[in-house]
């Protein structure tokens, strides 16, 4: 006997036209889906309605002319070209196919598994028409965004897109994982075109099959899909050679204002940085100062964001005289300083004139992303030269061996590289955009859908979200600074290998014996905890690795809230070789990583001396955080 669901829409209940019976085999995902009727939803006024399609199409139409303008692709890109290549996408798809057509027995298991998990779907979908109670065939990860409005789950037209779509994405996950025949590298690219396109295709990115895209269509008489088009143009126009999608809303944030906004002056500058010293908050810091060297992929107020957030200001209220570089903004007259001139006119400068500043003879370091990929490379320079100016060093997710790197390097290789020099050669540097957007691909399930949907789909506005500002603040890179980084870490991983020199001298990383403490963070995909790990034995003295929860940034950013413990940190005292013996012998302490750092760092800091002030012996160019962070890509 069947049972009558009153809840549901009447149209959800009773289908167009003849359902098979359980008994029959399923049709394709679509046309299943086909089957069972869209929720009755209508508009309230159609000639309001109508105004706004024609709004559509007329921005529509703008935005269709303003990629024919453009003599460079529009689409995302990797760290250069367009990335993924469509001839390398082709290649690696055509791997995976011969590989899975070598063993027909495996592939014909596999299909069989998805045709029956189809099979299951569809009798489960049917047995909820009628009123069952069914557990779900696939379920989203703890966590998982796109799928939190009740109609996911509430009604079996959403259902059954959404589980359709797990379902197909977890199995093509797990036969990419049970592939037979295939190299690790086409194993890697495989597996991150697949997490492209598993995002691309989620049925919350079309308005036909995501609840809260077709109540706000019809409830605003399709008033959003008019804004977002709007928007979308707008997002067009103001961007360079790639689109670049509005993540927050950047009228919210200014830098001086209130990001970066800890006291400062700078007090030193060369054309490829300013130095800020910080005024102190404390009466005595101590007598060894704290130089920060940030990444020159992009701003330094990452580690200065909101007062709550800022890294900065929580290490000048420790009582440690801090300092910190901020890259230029290079334009084409920079294209020729390369990674040398980062490492002298950088580094080595700015260490100079903290140590004039300070009258100090030795200082502590930190180096982040790729700064501490100079970082690491400049100690061995120093070191093969008896020079030793740093009391100890500290790295925040920095590779210094390139063997697992993350999924950069997945387009790295001779041809690639030739395109990105060619792109680069054509102006001196790298645009900006051309990085954030390969940083946006690692994670675009996280950084690009989410954004699509809430802007030209519901028509809103981003919120206003602090990193996600300084995300979208992106800096350029100069021609021979970025080929030599890409070639010589990624591609031919020279450093670890002690093939790189600088300078004329050849660079050994078991010279390196000052105190360091190495920070990973557990789900980066830039710089995966396990490459960090192994880049962390090259060095020939004590290190302390700890590994923070979460990624890249926030995995280092992550300030001490006892009212608010978001993530977590591994600390593992005990000798080990491998990155899986560490993380098995490892503790976990909830909260943040930052005390358990200064605490180390303050035995590496000499007495307490009194509180100096910004620019004592050097003078104030200006006040923090100057001029070259404010200027845009």
């Amino acid at each position: 006997m069947q049972k009558q669901v009153t809840s549901a829409p009447p149209s959800v209940l009773a289908p167009q036209s003849p359902a098979p019976t359980l008994t029959e085999p399923p049709a394709p995902a679509a046309a299943a889906a086909a089957a069972i009727p869209l929720p009755d939803y209508r508009v309230s006024d159609p000639d309001e309605f109508a105004r706004n399609m024609l709004r559509v199409i007329e921005d529509g139409g703008k935005f269709v002319a303003g990629i024919i303008e453009r003599s460079q692709p529009v689409g995302p890109t990797g760290t250069g070209a367009s990335a993924p290549d469509f001839t390398d996408t082709t290649k690696t798809l055509t791997e995976l196919s011969q590989a899975w057509m070598s063993d027909p027995t495996k592939l014909a298991e596999a299909q069989a598994t998805l045709y029956s998990g189809y099979m299951e779907l569809w009798n489960n979908t049917l047995r909820r028409m009628m009123g069952d109670d069914v557990q779900p065939v696939a379920k989203p990860q703890p966590g998982d965004p796109r799928f939190k409005d009740t109609e996911w789950s509430n009604n079996p037209y959403y259902d059954y897109w959404k589980q359709a779509y797990l379902l197909t994405t977890q199995w093509a996950e797990q036969t990419l994982a049970q592939t037979p025949n295939l190299d690790e590298r086409t194993r890697q690219k495989a597996d991150f075109l697949m997490r492209q396109i598993s995002a691309s295709l989620s049925p919350t990115n079309y308005p036909a099959t995501n609840p809260e895209v077709l109540r706000e269509t019809f409830a605003s008489n399709g008033r959003n899909l008019a804004e977002g088009m709007s928007q979308l143009v707008a997002d067009l126009d103001k961007s360079g050679p790639i689109l670049s999608i509005s993540q927050t809303d950047t009228t919210a944030f200014e830098v001086g204002r209130n990001l970066a906004v800890t006291p400062g002056k700078v007090i030193f500058q060369n054309d490829l940085l300013q130095l800020i010293q910080y005024t102190p908050t404390t009466e005595k810091a101590h007598q060894i100062p704290l130089l920060i060297t940030p990444p020159w992929i992009n701003k330094f107020y990452i580690l200065d964001l909101t007062q709550q957030k800022s890294f900065i200001r929580y290490c000048v209220a420790q009582g440690f005289t801090v300092f910190v570089i901020s890259w230029v903004n290079p334009d084409g007259r920079l294209k020729d300083k390369g990674f040398e001139d980062y490492m002298r006119e950088g580094l080595l400068a700015a260490t100079g004139a903290v140590m004039r500043e300070t009258l100090q003879l030795k200082v502590n370091v930190v180096g982040y992303c790729v700064g501490g990929t100079l970082l690491a490379s400049t100690l061995a320079h120093l070191a093969a030269r008896g020079t030793d100016p740093y009391a100890s060093a500290t790295f925040l997710t920095t590779q210094v061996d390139f063997t697992k790197a993350g999924d950069l390097k997945l387009f790295i290789d001779e041809e690639q590289l030739k395109v990105i020099s060619d792109l680069m050669a054509e102006k001196g540097y790298l645009d900006g955009s051309r990085m954030a957007s390969a940083f946006n691909l690692l994670r675009p399930k996280d950084l690009i859908w989410p954004y699509v949907v809430n802007n030209y789909m519901l028509g809103r506005k981003p919120m206003a979200f602090d990193l996600l500002y300084w995300n979208q603040d992106s800096t350029r890179m100069p021609e021979a600074n970025h080929n030599f980084y890409l070639r010589e870490f990624y591609l031919e991983n020279r450093l670890a290998k002690g093939e790189l020199t600088l300078g004329g001298t050849r660079l050994d990383m078991k010279q390196v014996t000052l105190p360091i403490y190495e920070l990973a963070a557990r789900e980066d995909h830039i710089a995966p905890a396990e490459s960090v790990f192994i880049g962390s034995k090259l060095f020939g003295g004590p290190v302390e690795y700890v590994m923070a929860g979460s990624g890249h940034i926030a995995g280092v950013v992550n300030p001490p809230d006892p009212k608010k413990i978001k993530y977590q940190y591994w600390t593992n005292t005990k000798p080990t070789t491998t990155f899986a013996d560490w993380v098995n012998g490892a503790t976990e302490t909830p909260g943040s990583w930052w005390p358990h750092w200064t605490k180390w760092l303050a035995d590496k800091s000499g007495a307490m001396v009194p509180a100096r002030t910004p620019g004592a012996k050097l003078g104030v160019i200006e006040d923090a955080p100057g001029s070259y962070v404010k200027a845009k890509a």
